[in-house]
């Protein structure tokens, strides 16, 4: 079985070899070629078509919390993606991280395409909820969607500091889960609607009923794009019982990610099963904004683009409590290479209703191939 060298030079086959090499003999391919996205791989055999991918982000954190370390340096995400087309039908995605020194599955799923308006997928995937947790991790717009200060822990229930994505991943209304999802798109329109375990990525469930998430979406133009969300709960009530929890948002989003205004709002409130007084789940809100504008840079053999971006996020974790809730507010800067390979500062701000205020400087590279 030979492999088969298509448009690579020399330098690049050296960069590959070794894990191109074991990734074909494994599946049987005949093929090593580049792939029509720049940078993607494609490992090819008689009966299926891989595409494999890949990100490495190397993060430095400086927190201005008292007792805590000043400054960490972590490799935040170490993942290798294998994206798998058996045929017009059957396709799937295996996604394994080996970021801050833990092996764990990402997504990991096989989908049915019966039709662009149907399509089925089973295994671990993102639930259906929110815009910035639907977004990859290769796109976001700020470093992390949490925002977190290192040594705050002041969100009742999810613990952190208290911010969009801290309340709708803790809360498990988005991120990652195991079950079935049903999607699909009709011209400007598209659904998602899934049934999981509930318990999120790489966990057994803890009990016989699901939870249930869904999302509508409609683009009436080109750059424009509207979501609404809902989201059921299934969670342990500490008394041998089960509990249902319920939450619901929506956002919108102008741009895109190549160049120009950017910019994605969005809302969320329900239930806050993390935060039982007494016995009964408090109801929290969020809302969280984020603008950014990428300009191009020409003439320069480096540096591609620049942009300048800006967050605001507020969220209170209990509504019938006082002095609970707190803003996160993250201006930055990323400068990009090439596609999404980048460098990026964010500054989060942590100002809480009670105490004091606190900080986090992050600084992260990105490597996508």
């Amino acid at each position: 079985m030979g492999l088969q060298r298509k448009s690579l030079g020399e330098s690049s086959m050296n960069g590959y070899t070794r894990w191109r090499t074991m990734a074909a003999l494994m599946l049987g391919a005949v093929s090593v070629g580049v792939g029509p996205a720049a940078g993607q791989v494609q490992v090819k055999s008689r009966a299926m078509e891989i595409t494999l991918t890949g990100r490495v982000h190397a993060q430095s954190d400086h927190t201005s919390v008292a007792g805590e370390r000043s400054i960490d340096f972590l490799m935040r995400r170490v993942r290798f993606t294998a994206d798998v087309k058996v045929n017009d039908l059957v396709s799937g995605r295996i996604q394994p991280d080996y970021g801050e020194g833990k092996l764990a599955l990402k997504d990991a799923y096989v989908r049915l395409n019966f039709s662009p308006y149907v399509r089925a997928t089973v295994g671990q995937f993102k639930r259906p909820f929110d815009l910035f947790e639907l977004t990859s991790s290769t796109e976001i717009l700020v470093i992390e969607r949490a925002g977190g200060v290192r040594g705050i822990d002041a969100c009742a229930g999810p613990g952190g500091t208290c911010s969009f994505s801290r309340l709708t991943e803790k809360l498990q209304y988005s991120d990652r889960d195991i079950g079935l999802e049903v999607s699909g798109t009709a011209g400007p329109f598209g659904y998602a609607a899934s049934v999981t375990n509930g318990t999120g990525a790489n966990v057994s469930d803890e009990n016989g009923p699901k939870s249930y998430s869904g999302r509508l979406t409609v683009s009436p133009l080109t750059g424009l794009r509207f979501g609404a969300n809902v989201a059921l709960h299934d969670y342990l009530n500490g008394g041998g019982g089960t509990e249902t929890a319920a939450a619901f948002g929506g956002d919108v989003e102008y741009g895109n990610y190549s160049q120009g205004l950017h910019a994605q709002v969005g809302f969320a409130a329900g239930d806050n099963w993390r935060n039982l007084a007494p016995g009964e789940p408090s109801t929290f809100v969020t809302t969280q904004g984020i603008l950014t504008h990428k300009i191009p840079v020409a003439g320069n053999p480096f540096v591609s683009a620049v942009e300048p971006v800006g967050r605001v996020s507020y969220a209170d974790p209990n509504t019938d409590a006082g002095g609970d809730h707190g803003w996160l507010f993250t201006p930055g800067i990323v400068v990009y290479f090439t596609g999404r390979n980048k460098i990026a500062a964010n500054l989060d701000v942590w100002s809480p209703a009670t105490g004091a205020t606190e900080y986090s400087v992050k600084l992260q590279t990105y490597l996508h191939f």
